[in-house]
């Protein structure tokens, strides 16, 4: 005789735990029933020569990788940034050739240069007193007769479409803990300056005032203050708003109130008209920070074997990443600014790509790191502070670690993420996003809106794979 088959008893409560398709989630929680959705998908897109990579990165090899990595991340975090002195190009970078400008972003012949930046080349010539006008300045900058140089190799690093000639000022950022040194120009301001992409008189005229005004009257400001730490200022902007990137205001407030006494003592001459500069330019900090990463990234990058991303740089036509202990750049295309708020008439088709080398600030925790602290950056997301949040926590995914001295009050005052490990980010197809403004790509009409950038991945890829084979150059 056959046995009954014993009857199902569904259960009278579901609670479920989703991997994938949040589709499935979803529909449960539609039936009022409890649901764990768990992002999982397949490790660094599939690609088998990848996964092969990352099961030696985190297994074999992960202890030394992250003894090194533990080394990084305390230079990254720890380093004492000093602002110690402006003066022209030519008199502190050493063995900069005459007749040569520095951009941002990496190496780019003159025929691939995007508009922007053309532009702003055009306007230093001038200023520099190569060339009369901007017309006169194409020739001689498609010919050659102009060097064109990308600033990392002098270890400088310059914002949105920079192009400066040896006359310009520039500040210089001591870590005296690692011995490093890093450049980067005294900021243009906003509005109609070449850095944005404008050549137009009044651009050329910023840069000479910088030149003959603005730089003189800093370092007469710096023999009296001497060093200035810039990471402690940096610290207190992150805890007023700022994310020291897209948003420098609460910062440079800071600096210029410490700076007043010094700044009233100044002569007569030129007084007005360098005050009447500094109130108008709220962005007058970012520079100064970006230096200060800048010479902290150069003292991690003498650490050997490590899988940290220690730069980060876009000239609006490739995007290019190092890590720390290797000489080689790692290059993509430069990615659009998909994530943005525009100014009225414009939009995506109208704007150039990513671009400058400020993408260095989210590696030491600020900019994207620092979105869940800075309402300015939730302004320009659709889903407001709870996507600044996300891309915060993003980049927590793809770091080793939280910054002890960049802390966010919206966040638990929790610390942002620091150190952006090239493991996670193949992993888990995830790179960092980046807060900046954007260009307009071909008219000249400068900034047409902000927003956030997506590095791309296969520069990643790149340098994981270069890392996993052990590169010559590492």
């Amino acid at each position: 005789m056959t046995e009954p088959t014993p009857a199902i008893v569904l259960p009278d409560e579901v609670s479920v735990v989703n991997l994938g398709l949040s589709l499935f989630a979803d529909a449960v929680r539609d039936q009022g029933a409890p649901a764990q959705q768990v992002d999982w998908r397949i490790p660094a897109d599939g690609q088998a020569d990848l996964v092969d990579l990352l099961e030696q990165l985190d297994g074999p090899r992960a202890a030394a990788i992250d003894e090194a990595n533990a080394e990084v991340v305390r230079r990254l975090d720890q380093s004492v940034a000093l602002l110690v002195d402006v003066a022209p190009a030519q008199t502190l970078l050493r063995d900069l050739p005459e007749r040569t400008l520095l951009h941002c972003g990496p190496e780019i012949a003159w025929s691939d240069v995007c508009d922007p930046l053309r532009r702003s080349m055009r306007a230093a010539t001038v200023a520099e007193g190569w060339a009369e006008s901007v017309e006169e300045a194409d020739p001689i900058l498609a010919d050659g007769s102009i060097r064109l140089e990308p600033s990392y190799r002098y270890d400088t690093v310059m914002p949105m479409a920079s192009a400066i000639g040896p006359s310009a000022p520039v500040f210089a950022v001591d870590n005296r803990d690692g011995g490093t040194r890093a450049f980067a120009p005294v900021n243009q301001g906003p509005g109609e300056t070449a850095w944005f992409g404008r050549e137009t008189p009044a651009a050329i005229s910023r840069l000479e005032l910088l030149r003959d005004v603005a730089g003189p009257m800093l370092r007469h400001i710096l023999d009296s203050t001497g060093p200035i730490d810039i990471f402690s200022l940096a610290a207190q902007g992150v805890q007023i708003g700022d994310d020291v990137h897209m948003r420098t205001q609460g910062t440079t407030n800071l600096l210029i109130r410490n700076l007043l006494p010094q700044i009233a003592a100044l002569p007569d001459d030129g007084r007005g008209e360098f005050a009447a500069y500094l109130s108008g330019n709220h962005l007058f900090f970012l520079n100064l920070a970006m230096a200060a990463a800048k010479t902290t990234a150069l003292w991690a990058e003498q650490v050997e074997g490590s899988s940290i991303v220690t730069m980060m740089c876009r000239n609006g036509t490739t995007y290019g990443i190092r890590l720390a202990g290797s000489t080689e750049l790692f290059v993509a295309a430069s990615p659009p600014v998909a994530e943005a708020m525009y100014y009225p008439d414009y939009g995506p088709e109208t704007s150039a790509p990513d671009i400058g080398d400020s993408a260095i600030l989210e590696l030491v925790g600020l900019g994207g790191a620092a979105a869940a602290g800075s309402p300015a950056v939730a302004g320009f997301l659709p889903g407001g502070m709870a996507d600044a949040v996300t891309m915060t926590e993003r980049m927590a995914s793809i770091c080793v670690a939280e910054s002890t001295r960049f802390k966010l009050p919206t966040w638990n005052d929790r610390g942002t993420p620091v150190g952006v490990d090239v493991r996670r980010v193949v992993e888990l197809d995830a790179t960092p996003k980046i807060t900046t403004g954007i260009l307009h790509a071909s008219s000249g009409v400068g900034q047409v809106g902000a927003g956030v950038a997506t590095a791309p991945i296969e520069c990643f890829r790149a340098a994981l794979r270069s890392l996993g084979a052990g590169s010559s150059s590492r």
